[in-house]
């Protein structure tokens, strides 16, 4: 799919900025269009690793940013991946305020109020909301990446309750989950109240082997 072919959905500060690196949309992208990402649909988007997730996440909290919807809410698993993301957004949108928030977990950080994008791991927004940030109440988008980790014994808990509690409290908020490797899509999407987009393009072929004794014999 050309993203020209959809020119007219997205708002044209958006427009301008991602079709200088991505005039042509993945696989995975035009399904999740086609599934109602721009019309605020939830999504659990389950694809490879390099298959233009991002994309995905950053169209749904762009748009909404710069149509005045609301904030957005970025959930990563690791503090390492939050300060990249940091790193990315801030970069590339000159004109829109990023926030990292990853530090204190004793704090609600009411200076977040002035950001709009916030880029931060669970357990950190579970203290937010456990705190009462007043700022919440003006999130429109919340994108959790790695979203299989829920099933991780240690953390998952804590994004499960951090999940449940924006989903009841955000109504009309969007929720874009991303993962590459999901062994139950379906009954996700539906606690999720997500529609589920799936593919099996990667842009580099994957091939699967042995390492034994210094040397890798593929199957």
């Amino acid at each position: 799919m050309r993203l020209s072919s959809i020119e007219k959905k997205i708002h044209p500060a958006l427009y301008n900025i991602i079709s200088k690196d991505f005039p042509e949309l993945r696989p995975a992208q035009a399904k999740a269009i086609e599934a109602g990402l721009l019309e605020r649909k939830n999504l659990l988007v389950c694809t490879p690793t390099a298959s233009g997730k991002t994309l995905i996440a950053e169209l749904a909290m762009m748009q909404a940013i710069y149509n005045n919807i609301g904030k957005a809410v970025y959930i990563v698993p690791l503090k390492a991946l939050a300060s990249e993301k940091y790193e990315y957004f801030k970069n590339k949108y000159k004109d829109i305020k990023v926030a990292l928030s990853i530090g204190d977990t004793d704090s609600s950080d009411t200076y977040l109020e002035r950001y709009d994008i916030i880029i931060t791991v669970s357990e950190k927004l579970d203290s937010l909301i456990r705190h009462k940030a007043p700022w919440l109440r003006y999130v429109s988008t919340i994108i959790i990446d790695e979203i299989h980790l829920m099933n991780d014994s240690h953390r998952g808990p804590t994004l499960e309750v951090v999940i449940t509690i924006l989903r009841k409290v955000l109504k009309k908020a969007q929720f874009i989950a991303l993962s590459a490797t999901i062994g139950n899509p379906k009954e996700l999407g539906e606690w999720l109240d997500a529609e589920v987009v799936m593919d099996d393009w990667r842009p580099l072929e994957l091939h699967k082997g042995i390492y034994h004794e210094g040397s890798v014999r593929f199957y």
